[in-house]
């Protein structure tokens, strides 16, 4: 949008006065926050307003994305750049002595997702708006977010997220588009006169879905989607029965926090009710929508595209089903024809623990209309499929087995494509976790490599970038990503590649100001910033990352007069809340971080820095000051990743496994500018298929590992006797299920040829040039668009080139 800085100055003081009755000079920076969005939502309403008018006009298929998690960061920004007038923004903000910065801070960082999920599915709204693509989120608006993650004596403690305890200025309620869900009682079916036969409910357990939209907008291209966010509610019956306090917090509760402990049945029972909750108010949104210009059902899979983004939402499939069923007598092969050709599923792991499953008793208890659909599946499946494949096939794919109703197998019976997110991943898909499946439906199954929108981790996040680069190629690659790689014809220009040094060491000063003022910790900005950031799991390894920084530190003990290359290891993770082995290894780094950085002898050679309550705004600032890029998961275990990518964009290096998308990186930037090490997929399959993986074999033959392992039972370590052998006992007794030892030595020689390489400036820049000039590829708008392409035969306006 064209907007000058003297009509935007006019407009924000007239935006205060009215809000607050004040003028600008005696409001808070939260009330300059809320005046400020308020007014870019009024300037961008018309955008939103003809973008939905322009879609429904066409009837233009839509593409519904279905997530649990929403990861979007603070909006002021992404909001700002998208229109084109974020320069415009801050310098009017200045003129009138206001801290554009401060205020931004102000944003509440919704913590809707967990990690690369709940951000992933961020980053695909942000690319399908900018690409013009209609396409639409829907999600829960959780009342607190994930939790806030402080650290005492060591330990992870998880308070309350209270985002919205100042409001969402961005959301829009929509009660009019509200919609009744229901749980539990007594549903039979009840014969018509027609012949049909029609469900009758009896003493259920109804919830009224609210839902609040969000404007996604698109670059520069006044283009704005919407996310829609669901919230639970007492139901319109409430204002004629009465509702005891235990049956309304029964209804909060669906949408108070992300991902309740599921260490319990509770906990459990309330996460499928979570996920029915949104599942059911998104498919009636959307069906609801379709039919105010269609009458009938059958050009639905031609208008309407659902997206399940991981298990969590598979009940879409069922849900469309009762409503085609139950509401517009459809047929049921008419109803399953639909419904599968509107479905597309994306698997995000191999890990079996992660593809759902719910007790039948529980699921039948709590959805009985839903639980008959998928009885009737379950049923025609095995009828169909038992002829071709044979009872053991069958028996190992359909959706009821086992005395569970498993979410995978449903999501991809019930859908006309199955993707995996790298190639090696959707390999693996293939041949192991989903191999029966991808016999019976082979068709189904392709690979849509995972993006990130490089607006918000390269433009937003590295602003100082993002204009040096602006200074040498041109500005087109902020519309077409894969421009940047013309930046490599500097790989020889030494002015550029020290301009690109410059950059680091100012982003590392911003990062070194935070952990000072916020942690107490000094850190150098010549040091390697030597960084993992993601969710804390045993098979992400943070635990091999902490045994080299042990390393590091007993050889400055034993060798104090040696030079060595200062180093800063950086973390940032959360562990579920009952993940108890999770949380002993965040005891550990703290431990270490502890005696590393109160340990005089060691001074500023080492220091270890884990940042509490990493989320989006922290990556934006941790992100850009990054050397080393750790993205060390056991091989075959990592599904793609995303933060590999952020990094690469902002010009870290990868300490990589071949796993997941750090294969596509290595292709990407050439292997000569990453750091590969450790065990093949290929590898530790062989060890699982042999059986003959023998940890100790591994210590046993190399002292340095026996001797940093004796650090964890030995006192070496102060305050960690419990975590320190539970972590041992892991790795030795329990036999080291995700081959950290086996990947030690390997993974210690190339931090050791990172220390060495990292004192020629020049090869180093050149190393990360490479990085930054390759990192196009991996852009969110390529990925979109082979979505909208190949899966969801949705079209969009911008030309990528």
């Amino acid at each position: 949008m064209k907007l000058d800085e003297t009509k935007f100055t006019k407009d924000f003081v007239n935006e205060v006065k009215a809000t607050y009755a004040i003028d600008v000079k005696d409001s808070s920076p939260l009330e300059q926050l809320m005046a400020l969005g308020n007014l870019i939502k009024r300037y961008d309403s018309s955008n939103w307003k003809n973008t939905s008018k322009r879609y429904r006009q066409k009837d233009a298929k839509q593409v519904y994305y279905f997530s649990i998690e929403f990861l979007p960061g603070r909006l002021m920004k992404s909001n700002l750049l998208n229109l084109g007038i974020l320069d415009t923004v801050r310098d009017g903000l200045d003129k009138l002595g206001l801290d554009f910065e401060k205020i931004c801070r102000s944003e509440p960082d919704p913590g809707l997702g967990n990690g690369g999920l709940g951000r992933l599915a961020a980053c695909y709204m942000d690319s399908m708006a900018s690409l013009g693509m209609a396409g639409n989120g829907n999600g829960i608006r959780y009342r607190y977010g994930l939790f806030k993650q402080v650290f005492m004596n060591g330990y992870q403690v998880e308070l309350p997220d209270d985002w919205l305890r100042n409001g969402n200025v961005w959301e829009i309620r929509r009660e009019n588009r509200a919609c009744i869900v229901r749980f539990g009682g007594h549903v039979w079916l009840q014969p018509q006169p027609d012949g049909h036969l029609r469900p009758v409910y009896d003493q259920t357990d109804d919830v009224l879905a609210v839902p609040f939209d969000v404007g996604i907008v698109g670059y520069h291209n006044d283009v704005t989607n919407t996310m829609r966010l669901w919230s639970a509610e007492l139901p319109p019956s409430a204002d004629q029965t009465f509702y005891s306090q235990a049956q309304r917090d029964r209804i909060d509760q669906i949408t108070e926090v992300l991902y309740p402990d599921d260490s319990n049945a509770e906990g459990r029972s309330l996460r499928l009710r979570q996920e029915y909750f949104f599942s059911s108010a998104g498919v009636q949104s959307i069906v609801r929508h379709y039919f105010l210009d269609h009458s009938t059902a059958k050009d639905f899979a031609r208008k309407v595209s659902i997206h399940i983004n991981d298990t969590h939402p598979t009940l879409v499939i069922p849900e469309l089903m009762r409503i085609l069923l139950d509401e517009y007598d459809c047929p049921w092969d008419k109803a399953w024809q639909i419904t599968v050709a509107t479905m597309s599923y994306t698997n995000h792991t191999i890990m079996q623990e992660a593809l759902e499953t719910w007790p039948i008793d529980m699921f039948k208890g709590m959805l009985p209309r839903i639980y008959q659909i998928v009885e009737e599946i379950d049923r025609r499946y095995r009828e169909e499929k038992l002829p071709i494949f044979g009872e053991n096939t069958v028996d190992n794919t359909a959706p009821l087995g086992n005395g569970q109703v498993r979410m995978a197998y449903l999501a991809v019976i019930g859908s006309h494509s199955v993707n995996g997110v790298a190639p090696l991943h959707t390999e693996l898909l293939k041949k192991d976790v989903l191999s029966d499946l991808y016999r019976i439906y082979p068709e189904r199954f392709n690979n849509k490599t995972n993006g990130i929108a490089n607006r918000r981790w390269l433009q937003l996040a590295n602003e100082p970038l993002s204009s040096l680069i602006d200074s040498k190629i041109g500005s087109s690659w902020r519309s077409n990503p894969k421009q940047i790689q013309t930046l490599s014809a500097f790989e020889n220009d030494d002015d550029f590649l020290q301009k690109l040094e410059d950059v680091k060491v100012e982003n590392k000063k911003k990062l070194a100001k935070y952990v000072q003022e916020e942690l107490g910790i000094t850190i150098k900005t010549d040091a390697i910033y030597d960084v993992q950031i993601k969710r804390l799991h045993a098979y992400k390894r943070q635990l091999l990352h902490v045994f080299e920084i042990i390393r590091e530190y007993l050889d400055i003990k034993d060798h104090p007069q040696k030079d060595v290359i200062s180093r800063v290891h950086i973390f940032g993770a959360k562990a579920a809340p009952s993940y108890h082995y999770a949380k002993s290894v965040i005891k550990l780094i703290n431990a270490v971080a502890d005696l590393v950085n109160n340990d005089k002898d060691i001074g500023d050679k080492l220091k270890v820095v884990f940042v509490p309550n990493y989320g989006v705004s922290l990556g934006e600032l941790i992100i850009p000051a990054a050397d080393i890029s750790e993205q060390i998961s056991t091989a075959s275990k990592e599904a793609s990743g995303t933060s590999n990518m952020k990094l690469m964009t902002n010009g870290a290096l990868s300490l990589a496994t071949m796993d997941g998308a750090n294969i596509d990186i290595v292709r990407a930037a050439g292997s000569e500018n990453e750091y590969t090490f450790g065990l093949t997929s290929d590898d530790v399959y062989g060890y699982y298929h042999r059986g003959d993986y023998h940890a100790s074999d591994f210590s046993d033959n190399n002292p340095e590992l026996q001797r940093i392992l004796g650090t964890l039972i030995d006192g070496t370590i102060p305050g960690i006797s419990t975590e320190g052998q539970e972590i041992y006992d892991s790795l030795i007794r329990y036999n080291d299920e995700y081959f950290v030892l086996a990947d030690y030595a390997e993974y210690v020689q190339k931090q050791k040829q990172i220390s060495q390489d990292f004192t020629d400036k020049k090869i180093w820049e050149q190393k990360s040039l490479a990085n930054i000039a390759a990192s196009g590829t991996f852009s969110a708008d390529y990925a979109v668009a082979r979505y909208g392409e190949d899966i969801w035969q949705v079209p969009y306006d911008r030309i990528l080139k």
